[in-house]
């Protein structure tokens, strides 16, 4: 978890930009019987019924469930992050391997990328979608360059966190 960052004589920075890579916060189920498929991103309606205010761009760069995530995958969005012009950066991802991909994209400098996704499909009402996004989009905007997850309303610095699946939630780790 973040600690002890001051917030007195923030600015806020320029145009997020906001990555998809697919996961649960994209799933569309059918019925109660039938497997899933990621669907269209559902990002940009949810920063609009936000009211989001702050410029960004949003870049749908794949539709996968991250447990089908491979390393060529991890460096299409590392290509992709290190290649573009924008400082602040969220990418939404599967919770099951996002800590992978946190982690391939350690060695980027000078930008402050924040990795975010759901327990729960975006277009179910009880999802968990709409605050971790909303999270990740304001903690792009006001944390130092660096790389971190935003899940279960806390921050993490994305070196030092796990997915608990029994709990199913994301944890720091020890001594973190």
């Amino acid at each position: 978890m973040v600690k002890n960052v001051v917030l007195k004589d923030v600015v806020l920075k320029d145009e997020v930009l906001v990555i998809t890579t697919g996961g649960t916060i994209d799933k569309v189920y059918f019925d109660a019987k039938s497997d899933y498929e990621i669907g269209d991103s559902v990002i940009d309606e949810l920063l609009t019924k936000a009211q989001v205010r702050c410029p960004y761009q949003i870049l749908n760069l794949m539709r996968k469930d991250s447990l089908t995530f491979t390393d060529i995958d991890r460096k299409q969005v590392v290509d992709t992050v290190a290649g573009c012009e924008h400082g602040q950066i969220v990418i939404t991802h599967g919770t099951d391997t996002m800590t992978q991909t946190a982690s391939s994209l350690a060695a980027i400098a000078g930008k402050t990328i924040v990795l975010t996704g759901a327990l729960a499909p975006a277009r179910f009402t009880e999802s968990d979608a709409t605050f971790n996004i909303g999270m990740a989009f304001g903690a792009a905007q006001i944390l130092p360059p660096g790389v971190y997850i935003a899940m279960n309303g806390q921050i993490f610095d994305a070196h030092k966190v796990t997915k608990n699946r029994q709990s199913n939630q994301f944890t720091a780790l020890s001594g973190s």
